[in-house]
């Protein structure tokens, strides 16, 4: 089942990948596993943008798709969740780059686990994610490419948030289908990760360690 979803969804084929989310979610599937197969397949959208066999309308066609799929899953994935703010995350795709796919799975699953989120959107300048950072006050900043031309881009939001004296705020993780660890010291982040799952993960790992050293220094 995992298969048909991955290649209904890369397809486009609505309908058939709705089927298959219903009848996995009435057969008791994990929708964390669900999630995980509807970004397999945005992965493959990704790449097929790249290679220019999808054009634009694909591309918003498969985030459209997406999202109703996320709005699905998302009952289940809130059950037992605590509703109260965990902390606040601020995301975004980094300049040169409009894919949003990635990005909006890993804005949902922060959401549905407590955290407040601001999404400034795609193709989004250094001087949008200082700015966003003033107002919101994040404590993490989440960069997404998924275009390898978009690394400079990455490289310049980091650098352009430590310009502007906020670096020492936030942590920053990165991903996005062509990222990977190697790039964390060349744009000079704090971490990588490759699934949604682990973003909420690594997110609250950085939350209760500032807590904990924020504990010490008043101790």
């Amino acid at each position: 089942m995992a298969a048909d979803l991955v290649n209904a969804l890369s397809d486009l084929r609505e309908k058939e990948a709705f089927d298959i989310v219903k009848t996995r979610l009435n057969a008791g599937d994990d929708p964390m596993v669900i999630l995980d197969d509807a970004r397999r397949a945005m992965e493959i959208v990704g790449r097929r943008f790249e290679d220019n066999t999808y054009f634009i309308p694909e591309l918003v066609y498969s985030g459209d798709i997406l999202k109703k799929i996320s709005d699905m899953l998302k009952p289940r994935l809130i059950e037992d969740k605590d509703p109260g703010s965990l902390g606040r995350v601020l995301i975004g795709t980094v300049a040169g780059d409009i894919h949003d796919i990635g990005k909006n799975i890993v804005t949902f699953l922060l959401e549905v686990n407590g955290f407040d989120v601001m999404d400034i959107g795609v193709d989004a300048a250094p001087q949008k994610f200082v700015d966003a950072i003033t107002v919101f006050q994040p404590q993490i900043v989440g960069l997404s490419c998924l275009l390898t031309v978009a690394f400079d881009a990455m490289k310049e939001t980091v650098a352009a948030i430590e310009r502007a004296g906020l670096r020492n705020q936030v942590n920053i993780m990165i991903g996005g289908g062509v990222v990977d660890e190697n790039l964390v010291p060349y744009v000079k982040a704090d971490a990588y990760e490759q699934y949604a799952s682990g973003a909420v993960t690594l997110s609250k790992k950085w939350l209760k360690l500032t807590d904990i050293e924020a504990g010490n220094e008043h101790s």
